[in-house]
């Protein structure tokens, strides 16, 4: 990922349109995975690469990544049994390393990950598949505080895109079933309650954020569900 790219990031319409068009496209839930990965490099601020983490029976993995870096970043948290990534899977709520070069937690894996990769700030954003399946969506910076509010705001919204996505794919749903989705007060509440998390707010205040991000992005969960029946036909 470039640094001019995760400076400039993407149209987040663009962004959801061709996800959407992933989850439909018939592929498995790995490929819906990496297409999350890649969204996360596109449409947030300051992201230079990401992966996703999920836990099995017995073990985490890492199921996707937008390249070697990030798949480096996860195995050195399962090496060092900490991490932002590892802690939103098994506490379920955001995490955030903002300079891993004077860490405010997570010592021995900050101590490694600046030692040999070039990452130097860290998110991970809990999802629920069917409600089993707990994974995070893991975003890596090279720049040290490198993720600004803007970058959270759209990360907690992609997290929560990805819920629905994977879910759809791992149901093998159709668009139908993806609007409600996209439109239930489930997942909008879980949005609200990160951002209430997040920024310590009301959730009048979080739903107020949220619109706005919603506004400033130019994207609506209305409009994405009326993008991905849209372009469902021409997937055929």
């Amino acid at each position: 990922m470039s640094e001019r790219l995760a400076d400039n990031p993407a149209d987040p319409a663009t962004v959801f349109t061709g996800l959407a068009q992933v989850v439909y496209h018939g592929t498995d839930l790995a490929e819906v995975y990496t297409a999350l990965c890649i969204s996360a490099t596109l449409m947030v601020p300051g992201c230079h690469h990401a992966s996703v983490m999920v836990r099995g029976a017995k073990n985490f993995r890492t199921v996707a990544a937008s390249d070697q870096w990030a798949r480096e970043v996860d195995e050195l948290e399962r090496a060092t049994g900490e991490g932002p990534c590892l802690d939103a899977i098994v506490e379920e709520a955001p995490q955030f390393e903002q300079d891993l070069r004077n860490p405010q937690r997570w010592h021995a894996l900050a101590r490694e990950v600046v030692a040999q990769t070039p990452v130097r700030a860290m998110m991970g954003f809990p999802f629920v598949i069917d409600g089993e399946k707990t994974g995070a969506l893991n975003i890596f910076s090279d720049t040290p505080d490198g993720f600004s509010a803007e970058a959270v705001e759209r990360a907690v919204v992609l997290a929560s895109f990805a819920t629905i996505a994977a879910t759809a794919a791992v149901r093998g749903e159709d668009a139908a079933a993806l609007r409600a989705g996209l439109l239930s007060n489930r997942e909008i509440g879980k949005a609200i309650g990160m951002l209430m998390a997040l920024r310590n707010v009301s959730d009048d205040e979080a739903f107020n954020l949220l619109r706005h991000v919603s506004q400033h992005m130019n994207i609506k969960m209305a409009e994405v569900a009326r993008q991905v029946v849209a372009s469902r036909g021409n997937l055929a």
